[in-house]
């Protein structure tokens, strides 16, 4: 057996995926591809994974390291300097969970709800410190309806910067422009007017944050 089988067998008998189980390994999606046809597409020879990443694939189903040493021992071979990443790959980036707070509105500004919903998994280089699922299509085409924005808190951001801007209580994501006198909130989409805001409505606008990083489905 190589580790592919293994980790055939295992996603088959679990229903896991293949984008499960990578993030359960904490290697890349297209990596477990690769170790699951054993073959390396810039080269076409033979996988050969290192140490590290039998053990994270040991950890990520449940079984002992040795044991799953026992076998592969004599069918698969194992590079024992490296981290065992393809040529042509580069190693998965540092990443961290960040929770995921309510909704934020891309269109009209909805109720912001401060309940986590759950967790998101970003790159630890956005330093972001929550994400927030956009709804409506005035940030189009930059922001679609469903990305997951990675958000870091912050009360200022420069202007033309795309933001997260709590408006009494509700929240809106928009590009943020401070003019002398009022404040715009600047859609992306032409089709959508800005949001002004000028002396005394000054003070309900509080920026939460501003926008690092966006997750999408393909």
């Amino acid at each position: 057996m190589i580790l592919g089988d293994l980790i055939k067998k295992y996603r088959q008998e679990t229903g896991t995926s293949m984008e499960d189980f990578a993030k359960r390994c904490g290697l890349s999606k297209a990596y477990i591809s690769i170790l699951e046809r054993n073959r390396n597409p810039v080269n076409n020879k033979e996988v050969v994974p290192s140490l590290e990443t039998i053990k994270s694939v040991s950890s990520a189903i449940g079984m002992d390291f040795n044991d799953v040493i026992s076998l592969l021992d004599g069918n698969q071979p194992v590079d024992l300097s490296s981290n065992g990443v393809p040529d042509g790959f580069s190693p998965m980036p540092d990443t961290a969970k960040i929770p995921r707070i309510g909704r934020i509105a891309c269109g009209e500004p909805i109720t912001a709800k401060e309940n986590i919903e759950g967790y998101d998994e970003v790159l630890k280089s956005w330093h972001a410190d929550f994400t927030l699922v956009c709804c409506g299509d005035s940030m189009l085409p930059k922001i679609e309806d469903g990305d997951i924005v990675d958000i870091r808190s912050q009360p200022t951001v420069e202007n033309g910067e795309i933001a997260a801007v709590r408006i009494g209580d509700e929240a809106t994501l928009k590009q943020v422009f401070i003019h002398p006198d009022y404040v715009e909130l600047r859609p992306i989409n032409a089709s959508y007017q800005s949001i002004i805001r000028r002396k005394s409505e000054l003070d309900e606008i509080r920026i939460e944050g501003k926008a690092v990083g966006l997750c999408r489905n393909l």
